[in-house]
């Protein structure tokens, strides 16, 4: 009987084990990307069913949010857009700018204000600021609000707007913040704050749900003030335990036009978590011209703010880099907390580095995650066998992601250069087409350089030992699992 019983499970697993396999065959995803896949999970035995189960599921072509309503957001962001007089666009980047648009319905918006941050302390002043003189919404789209110091600091001041009258509204992602406690989000629902996590991870349906998170950092408040980047609310922002463990990031402060393209990214997020759709003209006001620049000749540039993530038809803002990369002409300064490309960007990447474009990247030299610090190691020694120059940022950690192209292209937002930002996640990013904006970018790119090693003045990471190389070679294997 129990002999019985050994070769029916047997058969069992085997039925599920191709039933499976053929699953991940027939969804035609990258061969390299399906391989992996297909032998983790036939060598082993129920671990790689298990993590395809909770990682591997693609559900990019399940849309998951009615597109009558998206057309009924997106008409409202139209108001501004017709309402724009002498709108030029660029003709160098006017093929980015149309693709946006076209995949995306990512509008371009002119005449904005453009702050830039570059360490917590500059970015959450500005923030108390805009928070302060709220009067009518406070819009927060976070992957992480942290219950620390910091975040209760941030929830006591959107409670007292929220007794103020102002609408107050928090989405923040699900496992992002599994570490925060329930009572820190419910407290600030009984004082009348709407909080709603993002795709919620609950039994039994979260292996559907647990590999794709909403990644994004905007802040839109009163519909005049907007903030995106790479910023979280936490106190790492600000100060780690020790001056090494701090973060260091960029978030971009909009004020002008622009601010709609991020209120109507907000609002649809909003409709998803919640259901409820607003699309009332209080929430788009007529924008007046952006207040006495951040900075003494500040430009008024055009921009577009670009959303991507797994419900879309079009990886949106992996197919803007790689377009961006590939028309590239002089240079590209990139800087990622998180290096591990897909096919289409780092063969983007190689080719302009081999066809004379100056490559400058900048990674941590410590990873906040070992695994994927070492997975990422062998593409960047690809990277500089291609004539790139990789710098490792040496003064805390870097999680800033951005890039500056030819002086006249730059974009800033929470996209990583990795499979998870480029497949998994929900993204958003802003395109500012402008050469001053985009030399004060790079300005900050020179800050961070100073605080770097170049890769080729390591031995030991340029050339590793038998053992090291073997190491990162099978956590390559499995990057793109992941």
């Amino acid at each position: 009987m129990i002999h019985e019983l050994y070769i029916a499970g047997v058969v069992l697993y085997w039925i599920v084990m191709t039933v499976t396999v053929i699953h991940v065959i027939m969804d035609n995803r990258q061969p390299a990307k399906t391989m992996a896949w297909a032998l983790v999970i036939l060598f082993v035995p129920f671990v790689g069913f298990t993590l395809y189960l909770f990682f591997g599921i693609n559900t990019r072509k399940e849309r998951m949010a009615n597109q009558r309503s998206l057309d009924q957001l997106s008409r409202r962001q139209m108001l501004g857009f017709v309402g724009q007089q002498d709108l030029r666009l660029p003709d160098k980047h006017k093929q980015l700018i149309d693709l946006y648009v076209n995949q995306n319905f990512s509008l371009p918006f002119k005449d904005n204000d453009i702050g830039i941050f570059t360490e917590g302390y500059s970015f959450f002043a500005s923030l108390f600021e805009v928070i302060g003189a709220a009067r009518e919404h406070i819009h927060i789209d976070l992957y992480i609000f942290e219950d620390d110091a910091l975040g209760m600091l941030v929830s006591d001041m959107l409670i007292d707007k929220a007794r103020q009258g102002v609408e107050v509204r928090i989405i923040y992602d699900d496992v992002g913040c599994w570490n925060v406690k329930h009572r820190f989000f419910e407290r600030m629902r009984e004082e009348g704050i709407e909080v709603s996590p993002f795709l919620p991870v609950r039994f039994p349906s979260f292996t559907s749900k647990v590999n794709y998170r909403n990644h994004r950092k905007l802040i839109v408040i009163d519909g005049r003030v907007g903030f995106i980047g790479g910023m979280n609310i936490a106190l790492r922002y600000v100060k780690g335990q020790k001056p090494t463990d701090t973060w260091r990031d960029t978030m971009v402060r909009v004020e002008g036009k622009g601010v709609y393209a991020l209120q109507r990214a907000f609002l649809i997020d909003w409709y998803f978590v919640d259901r409820t759709l607003l699309s009332d003209r209080k929430y788009y006001p007529d924008s007046p011209s952006p207040r006495p620049s951040l900075r003494e000749g500040s430009p008024t540039p055009l921009i577009q703010i670009v959303t991507s993530g797994p419900a879309s038809p079009y990886p949106e803002i992996m197919q803007g880099y790689v377009h961006a990369i590939s028309s590239a002409k002089e240079f590209i300064l990139m800087e990622t907390p998180y290096f591990l490309p897909n096919e289409p960007v780092l063969f983007a990447l190689k080719m302009a580095a081999l066809r004379g474009v100056r490559v400058q990247l900048i990674v941590p030299l410590r990873s906040d995650a070992r695994f994927v610090e070492w997975a990422g190691r062998s593409y960047l020694r690809e990277m500089a066998d291609a004539g790139a120059e990789v710098w490792l940022y040496n003064d805390g950690f870097i999680h800033s992601k951005m890039m500056v192209v030819d002086d006249s292209l730059s974009t800033c937002g929470s996209t990583n250069i990795d499979f998870r930002s480029f497949e998994n996640n929900f993204e958003g990013n802003v395109f500012i087409y402008d050469e001053k904006t985009a030399a004060r970018f790079r300005e900050v790119f020179m800050a961070d350089l100073a605080k770097a090693k170049l890769l080729n003045d390591m031995p030991e990471r340029r050339h590793p030992s038998f053992f090291n190389r073997l190491l990162e070679s099978l956590a390559r294997l499995l990057a793109p699992l992941f």
